[in-house]
Parts: C-alpha cells; sequence; structure tokens
C-alpha cells in the first residue's frame, strides 16, 4: 500500500485546530490539485471561495447552526456550483445557455464540486493537515448567497474548515465493504444482516466517543433523513436561477 492510499484510508473529520496560520503557497497547492481533477465537458463549473476573514468566517459559523471549529479553523474553503462562468461563454458566442435549468445540470455541478472537495481533502491530510467538510452552508443559503457575493448561475455546495490538529479524533467506522462493493449488479441480498452489524458496531463507538445518544447508524440516519433538513435549497436554488424543470 502506498503513502497516498495510506493517507486517504486513514481519514477522520477534525473538528480542533490548533492557533496556526496556514501559508497562501499551501492552500494554492490544495486548490490546484483540485482544479486538476474531472469535471464535465471540461465545462469547469466549480469555483472555490477562500476565506480567512474572522468576522466572515465567525458569521459562516452562526449560518451553519453554530459550527465553532469553522471560526476556529485558520481557513475556510467554500466549494461553489458555478454556471456563472460558463455562461461568460455563451454569451461570448451568442448562444443561450439552459443547462443550469436542468436537473442534469444541478447534478453535474454538484459532483463535479464534490470531486474537487475529495481532491482537496486528500491533499490538505497528505500535508499533515486536518478537515473537517461542511454541509451546514446550505441550511442559511440565500444569507450565505449574499455574504459571498455569489451571482446569479451560483450556489455553494459545501464548505470544509482545515486547520493544524489538535489532537487526532478516532476514526469512524464504515458500513460492511460488501455494501459498499457491488459485482457486476447491485446486490440486495444480505443488506438488513449487515447493516444489523454495523448498528452494533456503531452502537459501541458512538458510547466511546460520548455520543451514546445517537443510538446507531440506522437509528441516527433514519431520525435525519425523515425531514428534508435544508428546506430553503429548493426556493434558493430557483432564485439563482436553477429551475430543475427540464
Amino acid at each position: 500500500m502506498n503513502e497516498t492510499i495510506k493517507t486517504i484510508q486513514n481519514h477522520r473529520s477534525i473538528r480542533n485546530f490548533l492557533d496556526k496560520d496556514i501559508p497562501d503557497a499551501i492552500i494554492d497547492e490544495i486548490l490546484k490539485s483540485a482544479q486538476a481533477m474531472p469535471n464535465s465537458i471540461n465545462g469547469q463549473q466549480t469555483s472555490v471561495i477562500v476565506i480567512r476573514d474572522k468576522e466572515t468566517k465567525k458569521q459562516i459559523a452562526d449560518l451553519t447552526g453554530g459550527q465553532k471549529w469553522i471560526d476556529d479553523a485558520p481557513v475556510f474553503l467554500v466549494f461553489v456550483m458555478d454556471y456563472y462562468k460558463t455562461n461568460i461563454g455563451a454569451e461570448k458566442n451568442n448562444l443561450n445557455q439552459i443547462i443550469h435549468q436542468s436537473i442534469e445540470g444541478t447534478m453535474v455541478g454538484t459532483f463535479d464540486a464534490g470531486l474537487a472537495m475529495g481532491a482537496s481533502i486528500i491533499s490538505a491530510e497528505s500535508l499533515g493537515l486536518g478537515i473537517v467538510p461542511i454541509g451546514g452552508v446550505r441550511k442559511s443559503p440565500a444569507e450565505m448567497i449574499k455574504l459571498l457575493n455569489l451571482p446569479e448561475y451560483t450556489y455553494p455546495v459545501a464548505g470544509l474548515a482545515i486547520g493544524y490538529p489538535k489532537d487526532n479524533s478516532k476514526q469512524k467506522p464504515r458500513l460492511p465493504f460488501n455494501t459498499y462493493k457491488h459485482v457486476e449488479k447491485y446486490q440486495v441480498e444480505g443488506l438488513k444482516n449487515a447493516i444489523d452489524e454495523y448498528d452494533n458496531v456503531m452502537e459501541d463507538y458512538l458510547k466511546e466517543v460520548g455520543r451514546e445518544q445517537e443510538g446507531n447508524w440506522s437509528k441516527y440516519t433514519s431520525s435525519i433523513y425523515q425531514y428534508v433538513y435544508y428546506p430553503d435549497v429548493y426556493p434558493t436554488l430557483k432564485d439563482q436561477k436553477f429551475l430543475n424543470d427540464k
């Protein structure tokens, strides 16, 4: 196993950071790795906003539901689905861009942003940095859009807090590998038993880290997924011209 794979498989989310700055040169190398990732049709419909300003990070921490590690981290990245740039290209060629109005456009834009974030995570961790992804940038999206001065045809997909780890958190167990790898076709058989097994593993893990109130994987996940937990995403997508009607 090479060092890259070891780094990836050793991943854990870090929420406690040292009071130590990250040089611009390191952030730039991380983002150059993200920019090098594949993307649909080479449209490059992702932008990343780098935030260091203390007051801005504090506002984002509040907008995401009080996630103080955003404020504590020296750098916070916001990954943006960006069809504003591609629309400039369309206007240059006297064409009417409509991809942002479609479900396909939203899927492409969010997937490409995810690829960029994945590369950023691997790059940051390979340099000894710790990270925690933040989906909460979609909790109050209208306020986030205003704060970051996002134009139409753009949308904040997710954030990433980056810093030097104060301590190493315990790695969270994953579902059994056979629930992840499916050979030739999706394999339904055995999933229930595998989930039962994993629930037992997670119960022990959650007790160990002091979060036993979550119960286990299926209990916690279903308690979240019985709701649309960020209901403002759909109307603000429409406000940003992502109609999702095609």
